[in-house]
């Protein structure tokens, strides 16, 4: 059986971890999780010295507003919280895919700090694997926390001390198990090359066509421009406003809709409001994902921060827009909880000199609630689908899905037991 961790929300809002299968099957935790890691175990062991927990820095780095928003919120809200003092924040470039070298060293800069603990970079783009190699090189002492890594997933393994990304297995199942379960008989899947290149996002649609055979729904795909190409976000949220209602006219009112990009989101979204047509979640879920431009620039100032808050807000607008029923999201902001997330569980290693591993899943969920306090997650370990080898330090993550409508509703997806069978298809 796969081995998985359930994280559900207690009634004092503490964190617990179930096992979705047989009992044997509970993955361990602490430095068990990690045996014979090299670079994980020289990591923990330099947080022990007796003022670790008072001299640290850490570092984060994620991509800027206009390309992915959330995540740079978090690390701001993690900065607000400790201070600038102790949190230094970076971004990498929007064209990220031309301009790899300086993606990297913006990410090694921040091993220049002499009292840097730990680098995070989220989302981890290509060129993170590299320059996690460079700052182990350099400073072997300092954690490198990889947050939704866009390179493969053992490439990126091998020098971070920890990877965690969106379950890609598990919700390529549960996204069209929920389409299916709200009468859509057609998903559509939005994409681009670079994309597809992906091990994650690859193997992704390969569990979408098979869950589609399984409910008897089609699987279609199509392509929208790169935004990091020479088109731009606004050359490639232009073409899929254009070709939106085509797609729709083609497809019908009870097709789903799926995009990789989070700029090609908002244009989906708003169409799909205008002319019909499902949206299960995003592809790195949020009520901020999209939905605001799409509603007409939905100003949300006042509600900043709060998730509970904006959620409400965003759904009344869908309501009002005749969407209820059509369109989902997480409750809580997977980019803001991740850079959030995994920069606290960081913390928490550095200040604990030792006592907590980085690669405890316990410790990093428990991190992720802070943010999220009143979501129920799921996950397991990362399972090379080439070689069957189970990754110590690289876990896969996911929150319920929440379909937004008058009352909305949890799918209690977090509670479905994914079929074994989609753990191997590639």
């Amino acid at each position: 059986m796969k081995k998985r961790i359930s994280m559900l929300l207690a009634a004092a809002m503490m964190l617990t971890l179930v096992s979705c299968g047989n009992k044997t099957n509970t993955p361990s935790t602490g430095s068990q999780n990690n045996p014979g890691n090299q670079s994980n175990t020289s990591a923990s062991q330099s947080n022990a010295g007796g003022d670790a927990a008072e001299d640290w820095h850490i570092g984060i780095i994620t991509g800027t507003v206009s390309q992915s928003e959330d995540d740079l919120r978090g690390a701001e809200a993690i900065q607000a919280k400790y201070g600038k003092d102790k949190v230094k924040l970076a971004t990498y470039p929007d064209n990220f895919t031309e301009e790899t070298e300086t993606t990297i060293q913006s990410i090694v800069n921040m091993s220049d700090d002499p009292l840097m603990k730990a680098v995070i970079v989220n989302q981890s783009v290509p060129g993170t694997a590299e320059a996690f190699r460079q700052i182990k090189e350099r400073r072997p002492d300092i954690l490198c926390i990889a947050g939704e890594a866009h390179e493969d997933l053992p490439v990126v393994g091998a020098t971070a001390d920890l990877v965690c990304n969106n379950d890609f297995v598990s919700r390529g199942y549960l996204i069209i198990k929920t389409a299916h379960d709200l009468g859509c008989d057609t998903f559509v899947h939005i994409s681009f090359p670079r994309h597809m290149s992906y091990e994650t996002m690859s193997r992704r649609v390969a569990v979408m066509t098979e869950a589609c055979k399984e409910f008897g729904m089609t699987f279609v795909q199509e392509t929208a421009p790169d935004p990091t190409t020479d088109v731009g976000i606004t050359g490639a949220q232009a073409y899929v406003l254009e070709k939106a209602p085509e797609w729709i006219q083609k497809y019908g009112q009870n097709s789903a809709y799926f995009c990789t990009n989070d700029a090609h989101t908002a244009p989906l979204l708003q169409r799909l409001l205008e002319l019909g047509g499902y949206f299960i979640e995003a592809d790195l879920p949020s009520p901020l994902m999209g939905y605001p431009n799409a509603l007409g620039d939905l100003d949300l100032t006042a509600e900043a921060g709060d998730f509970e808050k904006i959620l409400a807000k965003v759904e009344q607008a869908v309501v009002d827009a005749g969407g209820a029923g059509r369109f989902g999201t997480w409750a809580y902001s997977y980019g803001y909880c991740l850079s959030a997330g995994l920069a606290q569980h960081a913390i928490n290693v550095i200040e604990s000199n030792g006592a907590i591993d980085i690669a405890d899943m316990d410790a990093v969920a428990s991190a992720l609630q802070e943010y999220s306090p009143k979501a129920t997650w799921n996950g397991s370990g990362y399972t090379n689908a080439d070689t069957g080898v189970k990754e110590d330090n690289v876990f896969l993550i996911y929150q319920d899905t929440y379909i937004m409508g008058d009352p909305g509703k949890f799918m209690g997806v977090t509670d479905v037991e994914v079929p074994e069978k989609y753990f191997t298809v590639k």
